[in-house]
């Protein structure tokens, strides 16, 4: 059960990615706390789904990687919520790729789903967070590259550079008492990992590696990310906090 955030209550949070796996935890947690809570996300039928039973969430449909697209919904967001006070840049795409395959475009189209789009919503919000004179940015990063993963050079690169990303943000919008940090998780256990790649090896992988037994699961990130969010963490800022069960 997680912990209740009275600073959280009636806030307006932005979710990317929101409507599967880690995303889904994020909607569901800050929906659970009061907070009024819009999620984008391209995946419609799993969207739909997930308003109807977080109570107080609303699902924008949308391909993060047209930017016209994601700044019309995050003004979506704000006109039904408000200003967007807590953005939550979760939305990547992991899907492996070899190094002789990939093309401009590929590149192209991999930092886009991966790492452009985390810097034009925070674009996109930060106007009215300064004119708050308070807001929240948590963005989304990996073990993948810190543990020298293999097979999806791309996805590594984005996510190495989120956490540069993260550094340059909290640095320029820190006078404004905008904070941003960043979540690294580990190997969690959501349906799609457990669907397309947890399979015996996997599991001995994690036996031999996590440090703890249990599995990292979605709310063990969620939780944190409300903790972020919320008045408790008020002096961090820039920070990456690892939730992996002690893999790296």
């Amino acid at each position: 059960m997680s912990a209740h955030y009275p600073s959280l209550e009636g806030r307006s949070v932005v979710v990317t990615g929101g409507a599967t796996g880690i995303g889904a935890a994020h909607v569901e947690a800050f929906a659970a706390q009061g907070a009024r809570v819009a999620f984008l996300d391209i995946d419609r039928a799993a969207g739909t789904a997930l308003e109807a039973t977080a109570s107080g969430s609303t699902f924008l449909p949308c391909d993060l990687t047209d930017l016209e697209a994601l700044k019309a919904a995050l003004e979506a967001a704000a006109d039904r919520n408000g200003p967007v006070e807590i953005l939550v840049n979760n939305a990547a795409d992991d899907t492996r790729h070899d190094l002789s395959a990939i093309t401009p475009e590929y590149f192209d189209s991999r930092i886009a789903v991966n790492l452009r789009h985390l810097v034009f919503a925070a674009q996109a919000v930060a106007p009215a967070m300064r004119a708050a004179g308070r807001g929240a940015i948590i963005n989304t990063g990996s073990i993948s590259w810190r543990g020298g993963f293999g097979g999806m050079p791309l996805y590594m690169t984005a996510k190495a550079g989120i956490e540069g990303l993260t550094r340059a943000l909290a640095r320029d919008l820190g006078p404004d008492r905008i904070r941003v940090n960043c979540i690294i998780p580990g190997w969690v256990m959501t349906e799609k990992q457990l669907r397309e790649r947890v399979d015996d090896a996997g599991r001995r992988m994690i036996a031999e590696r996590q440090f703890l037994p249990d599995p990292v699961l979605p709310e063990d990130v969620s939780a944190l990310a409300l903790w972020l969010a919320s008045d408790a963490a008020k002096a961090c800022t820039a920070q990456c906090f690892v939730v992996d069960g002690g893999w790296i």
